[in-house]
């Protein structure tokens, strides 16, 4: 109940009518589950697309609290009809890999730009008074200039999935100058832990290593394992996520989030084989026809919203990755 005791606004959660779309994905799930627990009224949309993460196990505790819908935000006619009552709306939903958007950019476009024009376009008609949250990341910059990485930092985005997100940030920003729809647009670093897809290592590159080190393998890393990143556990990034939602004076702010901490990857993973107790790291140089487009070394600088929402993470990586392998080690036959 942190936050709560932080807003001292029980009141404000309960019994508000809060849409989540991508709702059975790691961060949509993990709201859903936190925001039950504060007396909200929650509706989770999903389509169930593959593989981008979405499990029902992820709302087994709260599925008979909430309502579950499994729909598209491509689907114009079932926008409409769930944006229409709702206070709140919290549009997570996604392609959510960079490396396919390079094979598929047209999906990437029609889910990341259209989908989300369809909820603007839904709340403008239908519910204006609603506040929506979207989850941009922290690729729309490109290649970084300087670190920690502030608000102001130019956007240069590099993959179709970047260029995406980016026009959909302004398509928000838009809907908010022209149709006063209150908007609060997030620029995630790389989250990982609880309710995450380890079916794969398009993203969340933190669960997918824990899965092979609970499964003795060997982790691979390019290059010598020195790139900086900066990594947010799930519950902080929720908790951002339900302040950012229920706190009255932001109307139209864009917030760059993560922990504020870098980490080297080679950090990062011998972190993950040493509480796992389980799996080696092996170093491998760059391959030639490396896709992936590497922006240099990123650290998020939270001074924005930690002094706007008084937010701030209170989990490192050692105890989220700590707590993240507790989970699987439980759960695991729900996700792989």
């Amino acid at each position: 109940t942190n936050i709560l005791e932080q807003m001292n606004t029980t009141i404000k959660i309960k019994n508000k009518k809060v849409l989540i779309t991508g709702g059975l994905g790691m961060i949509g799930s993990t709201i859903a589950n936190k925001l039950v627990k504060y007396g909200a009224n929650v509706t989770v949309v999903d389509s169930m697309i593959k593989p981008y993460g979405a499990n029902f196990f992820n709302i087994k505790e709260v599925e008979s609290q909430i309502k579950i819908n499994i729909s598209d935000i491509r689907d114009k006619e079932s926008i409409k009809i769930l944006v229409e009552d709702k206070d709140v709306v919290i549009n997570l939903a996604g392609q959510v890999s960079h490396n396919d958007s390079l094979q598929n950019p047209y999906l990437d476009t029609d889910i990341n730009y259209l989908g989300h024009l369809n909820v603007l376009e839904a709340l403008k008609n239908y519910n204006p008074e609603a506040k929506v949250l979207y989850s941009g990341s922290r690729l729309q910059f490109g290649k970084i200039i300087s670190n920690p990485v502030a608000e102001e930092h130019p956007l240069n985005p590099l993959t179709p999935y970047a260029v995406n997100k980016t026009a959909a940030e302004n398509l928000y920003l838009y809907y908010n100058r022209v149709f006063n729809i209150r908007v609060v647009l997030f620029r995630i670093a790389n989250p990982y832990g609880p309710r995450c897809q380890m079916q794969h290592s398009k993203y969340a590159i933190i669960n997918w290593f824990i899965r092979n080190a609970m499964e003795d393998k060997n982790i691979t890393i390019f290059g010598d394992g020195t790139q900086i990143r900066d990594y947010i556990f799930i519950d902080d990034l929720a908790d951002a996520f339900i302040l950012a939602a229920f706190t009255d004076n932001v109307r139209s702010e864009i917030f760059n989030i993560g922990s504020g901490i870098g980490s080297t990857f080679k950090e990062m993973v011998e972190s993950v084989v040493n509480l796992a107790g389980k799996g080696r790291v092996v170093y491998q140089p760059w391959p030639q026809d490396y896709l992936n487009v590497e922006t240099g070394d990123y650290i998020t600088d939270i001074t924005k919203i930690t002094t706007m929402l008084n937010w701030k993470p209170k989990i490192d990586l050692t105890e989220g990755i700590q707590k993240t392998i507790e989970y699987y080690q439980k759960y695991h036959s729900y996700y792989w």
